[in-house]
């Protein structure tokens, strides 16, 4: 797979450097790869979520008014770790508290969850909320249950807008659990990505292959299959949605 890159191991920081550079409303810690809003408010419910990268625009894509108020930045296909997450919350600590909205991938709840222990005891009120949208598996090489996926978008806005009207923390929570109740997601894929550390594709296809129901970091399926066409796949996907 082609890809125009400076270092593998640098390929995260240079994203959101640029991103920074691009977006002078947004601010960069390049120590603990944290993207916030610049104009911070720390007078009402602050969201927090974040991942591996790879998922672009996720998760700084989404930091912004009505949005995130930061995202924590992983390596590509990693969690980031609990003091990444916890320096994110200290820099988002808020009057009316902070909700974590984490996607169900085992890293991911661990060290959210150990974050958010760390900065109650320093008097931070955390909340979070799992996602968990994606209907293909019931469990997976990265998690037990759902995984959180492309749903968690709308938690981001919704929740998002809740927040920015001045909402409690537990009223925002809420709407974002309502959020997660109601979103589900399917997917599936013609060829596999190619993490840049290992440079080589994470799984392979034939020509009239797909991998019906595959996560996010390439993980398997329902199963693999013959290709559809379009009216096939919408009908399959839409139907068990």
């Amino acid at each position: 797979m082609k890809k125009i890159i400076n270092q593998p191991e640098s390929v995260v920081l240079d994203l959101l450097q640029g991103m920074a550079y691009a977006h002078p409303e947004l601010a960069l810690d390049s120590k603990y790869k944290v993207v916030t809003r610049r104009d911070k408010n720390s007078g009402k419910v602050n969201l927090i979520s974040g991942g591996g990268s790879g998922h672009e625009p996720a998760h700084a894509g989404f930091v912004g008014t009505g949005m995130l108020d930061a995202a924590v930045c992983g390596d590509v296909f990693a969690s980031p770790s609990q003091i990444q997450v916890y320096q994110a919350i200290k820099s988002c600590a808020s009057s009316k508290g902070v909700l974590l909205i984490i996607k169900n991938y085992s890293g991911d709840m661990m060290n959210f969850k150990n974050a958010a222990y760390l900065a109650s005891e320093d008097g931070i009120v955390v909340d979070y909320v799992k996602v968990d949208d994606d209907i293909a598996v019931q469990d997976s090489l990265y998690t037990v249950g759902r995984r959180g996926v492309a749903g968690t978008v709308f938690v981001h806005k919704i929740a998002g807008a809740a927040a920015e009207q001045g909402q409690d923390l537990a009223a925002v929570k809420a709407v974002a659990e309502k959020v997660v109740r109601n979103v589900r997601s399917l997917g599936f894929a013609l060829t596999s990505c190619t993490v840049p550390a290992k440079g080589t594709p994470t799984f392979t296809l034939g020509e009239d292959e797909m991998e019906y129901g595959v996560g996010i970091h390439g993980e398997p399926g329902i199963q693999r299959e013959k290709t559809l066409s379009a009216d096939e796949l919408a009908k399959r996907m839409t139907e068990a949605l």
